[in-house]
């Protein structure tokens, strides 16, 4: 175990809790196992994995990430609506109700936002899309990867 600082060939193990701008603690490894990554590995948000670098075993931090190294700003383009009859007639159709539509390239979740006669809308966006995130990190080990 090397107690080197976070860089490029780093395998990191840590815990982190996020909270959203209102407190909304969205997850946390606090109450678990610790989180393992190694950088670059495509598992954490870019902009969070950067704001790591640096940090050593036993440190504590705390991190904001606006939206655009986040999810994204939210998009309206990503907001469309679905002709009623697409959905299964024995589907309960509700708001807040995430459903999949196949894209053609894989599976594609959405949020029911609304529901009229003819027409559903949903919302493609992520849904941390256009949020502030907020993470408390603690280091518990950094390994050097060759």
């Amino acid at each position: 175990m090397s107690n080197g600082a976070i860089g490029e060939h780093s395998r990191v193990t840590l815990h982190f809790s996020l909270r959203l701008e209102d407190g909304t603690e969205v997850d946390t490894t606090f109450k678990g196992e610790p989180a393992a990554f190694s950088v670059g590995d495509g598992s954490l948000l870019p902009g969070f994995e950067k704001a790591l670098f640096g940090l050593k075993t036993g440190d504590e931090a705390e991190i904001e990430i606006p939206p655009e190294l986040g999810f994204g700003q939210r998009n309206p383009a990503n907001v469309q609506t679905v002709r009623r009859d697409s959905f299964s007639p024995d589907m309960k159709l509700e708001e807040g109700l995430v459903v999949s539509f196949d894209n053609g390239s894989g599976e594609l979740p959405g949020v029911i936002r609304a529901i009229g006669e003819e027409e559903v809308t949903v919302d493609f966006n992520h849904p941390l899309a256009g949020q502030t995130l907020n993470f408390h990190v603690k280091i518990i080990a950094v390994d050097s990867i060759q």
